[in-house]
């Protein structure tokens, strides 16, 4: 059975900077292309970063601005998201998912406030 489990959201300082982590459960890790994703009540889920399977390459949204780098390590099957420069508007649901989207994490709440 596969299974994600993100962890690190929580409230932060506008300019603060907080450090998500994907937890891979059940599966292959390194066989999968990885994506971070995020939602805000009422707006669509948009796209983050992307992560190749060895973790060579990578891509982000034009929004990320060079905040944030996404990394993994195979080792332990996990995906992090580091996000410097935290604006209040990056306050949403950030979730994993494979590229293919046929696994998706719960989710980890990032608010963004002074």
């Amino acid at each position: 059975q596969v299974q994600f489990v993100e962890s690190g959201g929580g409230l932060v300082q506008p300019g603060g900077s907080l450090r998500l982590s994907c937890a891979a459960s059940g599966m292959i890790f390194s066989s999968y292309i990885m994506v971070w994703y995020r939602q805000t009540p009422g707006k669509e889920r948009e796209w983050v970063a992307r992560i190749s399977r060895e973790g060579y390459k990578y891509y982000y949204a034009d929004f990320v601005e060079g905040r944030f780098t996404i990394s993994r390590d195979n080792a332990k099957n996990t995906m992090y998201l580091q996000m410097n420069n935290l604006k209040p508007e990056d306050t949403a649901v950030y979730s994993c998912a494979t590229y293919d989207g046929a696994y998706w994490g719960q989710g980890t709440q990032v608010t963004v406030a002074s």
